[in-house]
């Protein structure tokens, strides 16, 4: 095992105020069980979970919710025993409803009930074959937990005539405010070897890059203790601090040097997997330990809230538990984020819950909150300069505002990765993602309409 620097550099990105001073150096704290839990179906990308439990069931801690709903999909379980108040819509992070199980965790368990814990058994990874890891990673739950919550079994099992040739760590967390990453490689760096360890059996032994910005020394410091006796290639990637550092097509070109053609191109059609550093964790702890993913590490920051910390919380924690947890607010709080602040999510209750991607909650006062009105664009070209993706963000944008959406499509759009750089150059405030995102929804609706469409006429012959 050898430390690096990155040899190659992404065109494009942005230095935004990072703000990491005020959660780094705060050990992970769990948090205590909260009296109520709303634990939705809809925590990975995908078909949400199929709910099998109504209420007035009472559950226990590690018992199915929700049973996976299609390939794309991925299990969810009871984060803490309790009665199921309800199973209803409940509002998510990202604006839309998804159905979920309300648990009032207070309520004593029926005296025929065992409410004791339930796991997986062990499996010894050095014996057990591909397929016995792969269905010990689904039957966990887990998903991708650094971005959109892609299920982690179908990323390790490529399709045939695609092989995995690198396997990539992100440990770069570029975005604001955020330590949730840097804190778990700090203090569970054996967890991450052994996730590694594990991934490799299952991919094949490929080569493994552990990618970590510069910025954070002593987690670089920390990955190389754990995997200085590890046999085969692998490597520690020290990148330097530009967001969005932590993409992963740009992970994959900062480390390997290879671009991942437009989409519907993956990562594995040039031979990548690249899995967050938390998901490898819990990798280790489902497959040594038999736990099955109930929680998350959160960064809770921001200069409204009175002790940023980085917490372990029970999924389905309320943002409101959380914040308590903190200290509650310091202030007036002018803005609630869900996730970062480049591309993270305004919300506006409290009463949003945790789910396996909430990587960060930050409460920002009114000085840390820019009023603006957005304006004409003065075809300056700095979105274009920031665009990691290389597209023409002014004219996409242009575009989208006369509601053209096919010439929108016509230049890329959907290459978009959201990461929200040209918002962030643009002198003018013009919502360029927002623009971008609307553009893709509607592209996505209209194709699914076409494939419906078809189908039908399909089975109407």
């Amino acid at each position: 095992m050898k430390t690096v620097n990155s040899p190659f550099k992404f065109k494009g990105g942005v230095h935004p105020d990072y703000n990491k001073e005020l959660a780094r150096g705060k050990a992970i704290e769990a948090m205590p069980v909260p009296a109520e839990l709303v634990v939705s179906m809809s925590q990975h990308l995908g078909a949400p979970a199929k709910c099998v439990v109504k209420a007035g069931d009472y559950v226990a801690k590690g018992q199915l919710l929700g049973e996976k709903n299609g390939f794309i999909s991925v299990p969810v379980y009871a984060s803490a025993a309790g009665l199921v108040k309800s199973v209803e819509p409940r509002l998510g992070p990202a604006g839309g409803k998804a159905p979920a199980v309300v648990i009032d965790t207070t309520a004593p368990a029926p005296e025929d009930f065992d409410a004791s814990e339930r796991t997986l058994p062990p499996l010894d990874w050095k014996t057990a074959t591909k397929e016995e890891l792969l269905a010990r990673v689904n039957d966990a739950g887990i998903c991708g937990m650094g971005g959109a919550g892609f299920p982690t079994c179908v990323k390790l099992n490529p399709p045939p005539g695609k092989r995995c040739e690198y396997l990539i760590l992100n440990g770069a967390e570029c975005e604001p405010y955020l330590c949730a990453d840097h804190h778990l490689m700090l203090e569970r760096a054996d967890r991450v070897r052994l996730g590694v360890e594990i991934m490799r059996k299952v991919l094949g032994m490929p080569a493994v890059r552990i990618a970590i910005e510069e910025n954070k020394p002593d987690a670089i410091a920390a990955m190389e203790k754990a995997f200085a006796d590890i046999d085969g290639n692998v490597e520690i990637v020290v990148l330097p601090v530009l967001y969005p550092q932590g993409s992963e097509k740009h992970q994959i070109f900062a480390t390997v040097g290879r671009v991942v053609p437009e989409p519907p191109a993956l990562p594995i059609d040039v031979g990548c997997v690249v899995e967050n550093v938390g998901t490898v964790a819990a990798i280790a702890d489902a497959v040594e330990k038999g736990h099955i993913l109930l929680s998350r590490v959160t960064t809770v920051s921001g200069d409204a809230v009175a002790e940023p910390k980085n917490v372990e919380a029970p999924l389905g924690t309320k943002y409101s538990d959380l914040v308590a947890f903190c200290g509650g607010e310091k202030g007036h709080v002018a803005k609630l984020v869900s996730g970062g602040t480049m591309m993270g999510f305004a919300v506006s209750t409290a009463e949003i819950a945790t789910t396996k991607t909430t990587s960060g909650l930050l409460l920002l006062s009114d000085s840390r909150v820019f009023q603006y009105s957005s304006q004409a664009c003065i075809n300056c070209g700095r979105c274009v300069r920031a665009c990691p993706m290389n597209l023409n963000a002014a004219e996409i944008a242009k575009a989208v505002e006369a509601d053209d959406i096919k010439a929108a499509e016509d230049a890329h759009v959907m290459t978009c990765i959201e990461c929200g750089a040209c918002s962030f150059s643009c002198p003018a405030y013009r919502p360029i993602t927002q623009f971008c995102r609307r553009a893709k929804n509607s592209i996505r609706a209209r194709i699914a309409a076409e494939k419906a469409k078809a189908a039908a006429a399909k089975e109407a012959k």
